[in-house]
């Protein structure tokens, strides 16, 4: 198990060595896949990398290669024809358990599933031209 960057007190750490239960549904070399035990649907997987970080920023790229495939295979072992991918990064952001992990929500009707408010903004093209510039510049 690659757990060279582990945290003893870190709840998902404890899950990927087996000191908390879990239903596993995959486990590679990177990655560690479960059961969400408060899911918005049937079948809501959790799939982390067992490289222990707060957030998707600090995770190293090498680290993340390995979570891609794993998203889609179990994205695929779901069943579910429509799904969310959910990363929250960050408190105010929703993210509760401080390790990097990604739900796999299936999306079977209106009432199960992810629901979302996505309050858009007015489309600023000159304001989007900056941020762009902005962005590339630290690429």
């Amino acid at each position: 198990k690659n757990m060279s960057n582990s945290d003893s007190s870190c709840l998902f750490c404890k899950i990927i060595k087996g000191d908390i239960p879990s239903h596993k549904v995959y486990e590679d070399e990177g990655t560690f896949a479960f059961m969400d035990i408060n899911p918005l649907s049937d079948g809501h997987v959790l799939v982390i990398p067992k490289y222990h970080c707060e957030r998707l920023q600090q995770l190293p790229e090498d680290e993340m290669k390995l979570v891609g495939p794993a998203l889609v295979r179990v994205g695929k072992a779901i069943g579910a024809n429509d799904w969310n991918l959910l990363q929250n990064n960050g408190a105010i952001a929703h993210q509760v358990v401080k390790h990097v992990h990604f739900h796999l929500i299936p999306k079977p009707n209106e009432e199960e599933g992810l629901s979302m408010n996505w309050p858009s903004q007015k489309t600023d093209h000159e304001k989007l031209k900056s941020l762009a510039e902005t962005i590339r510049g630290k690429l």
